[in-house]
């Protein structure tokens, strides 16, 4: 089990993240627009350096929704290596099972 500090950190990034998507993403095309002059890209660049660090989505960590461990983790099930085996193992995963050969 993760922290409980840790797990609520990436909760609240996640909010942060949400928040500020739309301004960022705004500063980020008229930072890369061609026909702006290089004034306003600088511009564009100050203001986006200027933006709270985990308002970044690269700042956010994958974490396993029943623990909150980050490392193990499985996209397509959003589970850890370990919550996904027992999970597997009860037959709560449909079409997943044990490999046996």
């Amino acid at each position: 089990m993760a922290k409980t500090s840790m797990v609520q950190r990436e909760i609240r990034r996640g909010k942060k993240v949400a928040r500020y998507a739309a301004r960022r993403a705004a500063l980020k095309e008229a930072a890369r627009d061609p026909k702006s002059s290089d004034e306003e890209r600088r511009e564009a660049l100050l203001k986006l350096q200027a933006l709270p660090r985990d308002a970044s989505p690269v700042r956010l960590r994958n974490r396993c929704q029943i623990t909150g461990r980050s490392r193990g983790y499985y996209r397509k099930f959003g589970l850890g290596r370990n919550k996904l085996r027992e999970a597997t193992m009860n037959g709560e995963i449909p079409g997943l099972s044990k490999a046996s050969w």
